[in-house]
Parts: C-alpha cells; sequence; structure tokens
C-alpha cells in the first residue's frame, strides 16, 4: 500500500495533465492556411534571407497573411514565382533576375600584399590585423570567405580577388554579408556595366596600391547619356535603376576600372 498509493495519485494527475493538455489545444487551436506549407515546400529552402523575411516559412506566412509580392525569392526566381501564382490561383508576377558582383579588380598583377600573414586563413582573420594584409585596404582579402558560404559554388578565387560566375549565382546575399570589406553587392543580370573597384582613398592613393583601381576622375559620370554614374568616396557608382547599359562609361574610364560585358576590358 505504501507503494500504490504514490503510483496513484501520479497517475490521476497524469490523466488530468492529458485532459487539460486536450481542453488546452481545442480552445487555442488557430486554424491554418494549408497553402502556407504549400508555398514553402515550392521554395527551395535556401533560408538566405534574401526575400526581407526570416526564412522560405516566414517568407510563406507572409504570402498568405500579409499579401506580400511572390517575386521575391531571388534563388527560386521565376520558377518558385511560377510554383507560388500556381497555387494561389493568379498570374505568375515578373521575377528580375539578380546576381552578386565584386566591386574589386585588385589581382596579383594589379597589387602586391602588405605583408605575410600566417594566421587563420579567412577574410575575417586578416581584416583584424591592419585591416588587412594588401596594400588596398579597400580591396578583396582573396581568403574566399564568400566563396565557402556560397551554396550555388558560385563564387571562384582567381588570382587572388573573387569572381562571381552570373550564370550559377543564385543571388541570396550570403557573400554580400560575409564580406568584412564589404565589396560585394546584389544587381540585376541583364545590367551587365560594373564598378570594380570601391577605394575610398584618393586617385594618387589609389594608384600607389593598386594599378587597377578607380581614380575618381570622373570621366565616367560625365559621359553618362542618363545620369546613372556619379563619383562618391573617390569611386565610381553605378545606380542601376538608371543604368541602360550603354557602355560610354566603361568606353571613357582611363583606367578601365568600369567593365562592360562583351568588351575588351570586360573580365565578368
Amino acid at each position: 500500500m505504501t507503494y500504490l498509493i504514490p503510483a496513484i495519485i501520479l497517475g490521476v494527475c497524469g490523466i488530468a495533465a492529458g485532459v487539460l493538455l486536450t481542453i488546452a489545444a481545442k480552445v487555442f487551436y488557430v486554424e491554418t492556411d494549408e497553402r502556407i506549407e504549400k508555398i514553402s515546400d515550392s521554395l527551395p529552402q535556401a533560408n538566405c534571407g534574401a526575400c526581407g523575411y526570416a526564412g522560405c516559412a516566414d517568407y510563406a506566412d507572409a504570402i498568405i497573411t500579409k499579401g506580400a509580392p511572390t517575386n521575391l525569392c531571388r534563388p527560386g526566381g521565376a520558377d518558385a514565382a511560377a510554383k507560388i501564382a500556381d497555387i494561389l490561383g493568379t498570374a505568375a508576377a515578373e521575377v528580375v533576375r539578380m546576381t552578386a558582383v565584386v566591386h574589386c579588380n585588385g589581382d596579383c598583377n594589379a597589387t602586391q600584399p602588405a605583408f605575410d600573414f600566417d594566421g587563420v586563413q579567412s577574410c575575417k582573420a586578416v581584416k583584424r590585423f591592419y585591416s588587412g594584409n594588401g596594400s588596398c585596404k579597400f580591396g578583396c582579402l582573396g581568403f574566399g570567405d564568400c566563396a565557402q558560404v556560397c551554396e550555388h559554388d558560385a563564387i571562384r578565387i582567381e588570382n587572388g580577388v573573387a569572381k562571381v560566375l552570373p550564370a550559377l549565382c543564385g543571388a541570396c546575399g550570403q557573400c554580400v554579408d560575409v564580406c568584412p570589406n564589404h565589396l560585394i553587392s546584389v544587381k540585376p543580370a541583364a545590367k551587365k556595366v560594373d564598378v570594380l573597384c570601391s577605394s575610398a582613398d584618393n586617385g594618387k592613393a589609389t594608384k600607389l596600391a593598386c594599378k587597377n583601381g578607380c581614380i575618381g576622375c570622373k570621366m565616367c559620370e560625365k559621359k553618362c547619356p542618363s545620369g546613372a554614374v556619379t563619383v562618391q568616396d573617390f569611386h565610381a557608382v553605378i545606380d542601376y535603376d538608371k543604368c541602360t547599359c550603354c557602355g560610354a562609361c566603361a568606353a571613357a574610364c582611363p583606367v578601365k576600372a568600369i567593365h562592360f560585358a562583351g568588351s575588351d576590358n570586360s573580365q565578368q
């Protein structure tokens, strides 16, 4: 009897707890739209946050409950947008294909390291030492942190500089977040003009550090017929919303810091 009473009490408590949990589950049950799960399953599950939401499930919920646009998934692209539209019974929203670009062309032929770094071989680690081991403190550090986080294998380290393969890029933005020098941005893939320099030094200092650097001469700014190019912090910046891809800025650049796909100075 000494052991039986505690067992009975424990059993009764367990049954009571089960009943209470069952009642609570029914009282507080929130019906969910089955389309949320279907939309989530149609997404690539990259959970990259490029859509502006915490992950694929959060984005799927936002589409149903908050009316979020259906074309925000960059890795999924037009295919994901079409699947979502089919689930919702609406027309597929237009998707502008995006790609990442590295705004640096300071390869081993154009610049030299300021010192040998024998610590942990990563951009994040070398950045802690005198802002990096390169002659240009604004250039690509070349240890490939961006390539390591790229799930699409779209980034290569070539001659000391990260290069993006647009055909493979899912524009998830993970490389953008990991780059300690903030050299990577995401742009419309159809826009084939890129400034491959991010130096904030004046022209003389930039040229001493890197032969391929932008000298901030503003020739590109003067030649652009659409006002899409401006010089900011001593280097050219392109407003892709205004850019018509005429190539005038690339042709005018005396140091070939602006690259236009299809032209002789294009390297991406």
